[in-house]
């Protein structure tokens, strides 16, 4: 298979359903009218030629039935009149002739001094001819015995076939007119009702972007049988992810509680030991403690894979700010917030406190009098700025410090932990942070998520 034919398959595989009942339509109505119009033209142009020659051949009749041959003046004579003035008129396009071939010879005065052709034949036949200064005609003619002549006569009509050519013209027009009308008011119609077939479809597509904003926990069934079967498989679904991520946050929680008893009581009976002894023993603790937070706070996180209801971005941090202002101002630092009103954001409260609270409380741990939190949005991008006046990081350990695997508690002892959990839990929404020195010297931490709420 050739690399042309593999794309056009790719692209024509994610067309659109509507944009192919379309096409199927366009080519359905491009062919069958057409074919059906060249059916219709030929047997009407059919039809109105037969009728046409069936008048010429009764003319034909009444002709034949008024020849004769007068044997005193051996000739041909021909008495009945036709009633049509036509044929008296000089070229006025209505002929009729009879003759031998030889001497006897008789036409109408239309004809003048002019001659039909003549081709022999015993039945009844038509056929084209051009006449008279070029006239266009349809003929009709046979060959007749009359007595006492021997050999036989040839009778001819002839008639200008302008009407019948005109006639035929118009109803093509009319009929093709006709068509491309009907094909445009088909392909109308069928264009509304492929719109209409497809509205569960877009029913359906839209209220999964609701689940998927949050906006809805489970899928609308009120659909038609086929995609009311579908959309219950997949309420299911989401029903059993949703369960299977409260059941991972509870274990990850009922597992945190489990463990700080025993390191408490492990801690207890560090401190009955000899001084000399302790210090080893409470290094590796620590290091137990600040390995499982870390390990416990990822595994409780909801972020990944998971879109939240919104929720109002300062009035979920505005009690865990209330404790940060008030453990600060005891600390004897001065912790300043700019926040935008009004912001809501698709986040797990838990997550969201747990992220600006480690943030924070890093900058309280290393600030000296300042700390500052900025918060900004731009579109659907929030960003979070936390910025302190301690003695910050060098900008090898900075780059470091948001290598993906990296421990922070292990680059820079007592203040890696709580970056580590930011660094996950950015990580699980889709967004990133970055380390940098900030301008009153200590530490700076951007974090951007695209979280926010479109109104």
């Amino acid at each position: 298979m050739s690399q042309a034919t593999t794309v056009w398959k790719g692209r024509w595989a994610r067309r659109s359903i509507g944009v192919r009942l379309l096409l199927a339509v366009l080519l359905m109505v491009g062919l069958a009218l057409p074919v059906a119009g060249v059916l219709l033209s030929h047997h009407y142009h059919t039809s109105a030629t037969q009728a046409f020659d069936e008048r010429l051949a009764a003319t034909l009749n009444v002709i034949m039935a008024g020849v004769t041959y007068d044997t005193i003046e051996q000739q041909l004579v021909h008495d009945r009149a036709l009633g049509d003035p036509r044929f008296d008129n000089v070229y006025s396009g209505w002929y009729w002739q009879i003759t031998d071939g030889a001497q006897n010879t008789l036409a109408s005065r239309s004809l003048w001094d002019q001659r039909l052709p003549v081709i022999d034949n015993e039945n009844l036949s038509a056929r084209s001819l051009t006449g008279p200064r070029g006239q266009s005609l349809r003929v009709v003619e046979r060959d007749i015995y009359l007595a006492p002549l021997e050999a036989p006569l040839h009778i001819s009509v002839a008639a200008r076939d302008d009407v019948l050519a005109r006639d035929i013209g118009e109803f093509q027009r009319l009929l093709w007119g006709g068509l491309v009308g009907l094909g445009v008011l088909l392909l109308g119609v069928l264009a509304l009702q492929v719109r209409w077939g497809l509205a569960p479809l877009r029913r359906l597509h839209a209220n999964l972007h609701d689940v998927e904003q949050g906006r809805a926990e489970q899928l609308d069934t009120r659909l038609p049988d086929e995609l009311a079967t579908l959309a219950a498989s997949m309420n299911a679904v989401l029903a059993r992810d949703q369960r299977l991520i409260e059941r991972g946050r509870h274990t990850a929680g009922n597992l945190a509680h489990a463990l700080k008893t025993p390191l408490s009581v492990m801690r207890l009976q560090l401190r009955q030991l000899p001084e000399a002894n302790r210090a080893a023993w409470e290094v590796e603790l620590a290091r137990v403690d600040s390995a499982v937070r870390h390990h416990l706070a990822r595994a409780s996180a909801a972020g990944e894979g998971v879109r939240f209801a919104p929720i109002d971005l300062h009035a979920t941090l505005a009690p865990l700010l209330n404790g940060l202002a008030r453990l600060a101002q005891r600390r004897g630092i001065t912790l300043r917030q700019t926040w935008p009103r009004g912001v809501k954001v698709h986040m797990d409260e838990q997550d969201i406190q747990e992220l600006v609270g480690n943030l924070m409380d890093n900058a309280l741990r290393w600030a000296r009098s300042d700390v500052q939190l900025q918060a900004a949005i731009d579109e659907q991008q929030l960003t979070l700025i936390v910025s302190d006046d301690g003695p910050g990081m060098s900008e090898a350990e900075c780059q470091q410090a948001v290598q993906r695997g990296k421990r922070l508690d292990e680059q820079r002892s007592g203040s890696g932990l709580g970056l580590a959990i930011v660094t996950d839990l950015t990580a699980l929404y889709g967004g990133h942070m970055q380390l940098s020195r900030a301008k009153a010297g200590g530490l700076e931490a951007m974090v951007t998520l695209p979280v926010v709420a479109l109104v």
